[in-house]
């Protein structure tokens, strides 16, 4: 099995990046968050040095656009081929609703048409290789087969499907038929995505098809070790972790963050890890309420001396 590291806002910049390939073993590849071009086609400078070549030594990155205007993604494609990219990855899958609204990420499945249209112009106008993220639809996954239909008019480098509506978030049930009639029926080919946390819902996905690519995101900020166990490795040890999130502490200080942008990166990813430590409630409480990086630590320190740590506790969202 081939893992890569899905792009999440906020949480898998290049520091997390640089991190968790330095600590932990198994991603093939790896997304950026969401690059999203101005009206003139500019980026603001720290999505910029987010995939600055520099900044991900070592690493196999894939820039990831939003937009929905061919003009910008082609402009954008052809900078990140200058600066040594082979791929460049569009989003036509983010659910958040000030994208959707936009017409762009998963409001791009809206207008099917349109969605044509835009690949038409990106493939006719651009050399590096195009990748894509999408979900099955907007409100529903009904119109997935025509969705699928426009995809496949079209040489993409591989297709990633997050196995849900737009509609449904991240909290509704994934549709691993979907996702299998995608294996049955798609001429470029596929990464699954969606809801993968454990070996369990590894082996649910195989039931139901054959895969051989998964993109995880929320499973690896839930437990940065995920992936070597999904390879048959040793659960993620508490000693390991408290390393990893030193590292990433004082990698998210270097990258030039504030004390408060700092903290904030820190405990968003807290939410994803809080469920591994039952009965750590009142320190994690303390870690979130911290204003200065001091008082985060001394919550980690008692965190961390409690003997409430389950590596096979899973995020329950």
């Amino acid at each position: 099995m081939i893992y890569y590291l899905a792009p999440m806002e906020g949480l898998t910049g290049y520091a997390f990046r640089n991190t968790l390939n330095r600590r932990f073993s198994g991603i093939t590849k790896y997304y950026s968050p969401f690059i999203s071009p101005d009206g003139s086609g500019k980026f603001k400078s720290g999505s910029m040095r987010d995939i600055l070549p520099e900044n991900n030594s070592g690493i196999n990155l894939v820039p990831q656009v939003l937009c929905n205007a061919s003009e910008q993604f082609i402009g954008a494609a052809k900078l990140f081929g200058e600066m040594g990219y082979k791929e460049v990855n569009l989003n036509a899958g983010c659910p958040s609703g000030t994208v959707v609204p936009k017409h762009k990420g998963a409001g791009m499945l809206a207008d099917i048409q349109g969605l044509d249209r835009f690949l038409e112009e990106i493939f006719s106008h651009t050399d590096i290789k195009i990748s894509v993220k999408t979900r099955l639809g907007v409100e529903d996954s009904l119109h997935f087969p025509e969705i699928l239909e426009v995809y496949n008019k079209y040489p993409i480098h591989e297709l990633t499907v997050h196995a849900r509506n737009r509609a449904g978030q991240y909290k509704s049930p994934v549709e691993l038929s979907a996702f299998k009639y995608a294996v049955e029926n798609s001429k470029n080919p596929l990464c699954y995505n969606g809801n993968i946390f454990s070996s369990e819902e590894l082996g649910n996905l195989l039931k139901v098809t054959p895969c051989e690519k998964v993109m995880v995101g929320r499973g690896m900020c839930a437990n940065p070790a995920l992936v070597r166990q999904l390879n048959g490795g040793s659960a993620l040890e508490k000693g390991e972790l408290r390393d990893f999130l030193d590292e990433l502490s004082a990698a998210l200080v270097s990258s030039g963050l504030s004390e408060h942008f700092t903290l904030a990166r820190l405990k968003e990813l807290w939410y994803y890890m809080q469920d591994m430590f039952p009965g750590g409630e009142k320190n994690i409480k303390q870690l979130k309420r911290a204003k200065y990086l001091s008082d985060y630590n001394s919550a980690l320190d008692a965190l961390f001396s409690e003997n409430c740590f389950n590596p096979h506790c899973k995020f329950r969202g």
